[in-house]
Parts: structure tokens; sequence; C-alpha cells
């Protein structure tokens, strides 16, 4: 894959994980964070208490393929839901291109 096709592959999003068994899945899930920390631009993650689980939000800027395997590994593991909302948004398109602030129709 050429740089310039990779470049335009590349998505910002937010990634939200409920983590519901904190004690058998957060080592795991650190892990996987840290391996792919090149895709995380930030991260906010609160022990909610009240129902007993641990919710974490990602702004993630990735190639799709790398976002993709990342949750797909943090699904994977028990106790662990993923939701991904991805932008249309590049950062390659012009002004034009991307539209009114960047929305898609």
């Amino acid at each position: 894959m050429t740089g310039a096709r990779r470049e335009a592959d590349r998505r910002i999003g937010v990634v939200g994980i409920v983590v519901t068994d904190r004690e058998r899945s957060a080592a795991a899930v650190q892990e996987v964070l840290s391996g792919y920390s090149e895709l995380i631009v930030g991260r906010m993650g609160v022990p909610y208490r009240e129902r007993g689980v641990a919710v974490i939000a990602l702004i993630v800027d990735g190639d799709t393929d790398r976002l993709g395997a990342m949750t797909g590994r943090l699904g994977s593991l028990p106790g662990v839901f993923v939701r991904t909302a991805l932008t249309g948004f590049s950062g390659t398109e012009t002004e034009e291109e991307a539209g009114p602030r960047g929305a898609r129709g």
C-alpha cells in the first residue's frame, strides 16, 4: 500500500469501551491499548461504581485496518464491550470536498 493510499484510509473517531469485570480484564485491556498507542489521541477512563463497570472513551486517528484490529482485540476480551464511531473525515480532503464543517451526507 502506498503512503498516499494509507493516508487516505486514516479516520478520526471515537471508541467507547465498557469493562464489566475489571479484575479479570483490566490488565489485558491496558496491554491492547498500549500496543496501539500510536492510534490514541486522547483517553478518559471513569470507574462507574454505581453500575459496577469501568468506561473508557478514546479519541483515535488511524487507518481503518489498524483501528479495526485494535477494536477487534478489545472486543474479544471477556467482559469487554466496544463500539466505534469513525468520521468520514480523513484530513486529506479539500474544504470543498469535506463540505460545511467537515460534514458528509
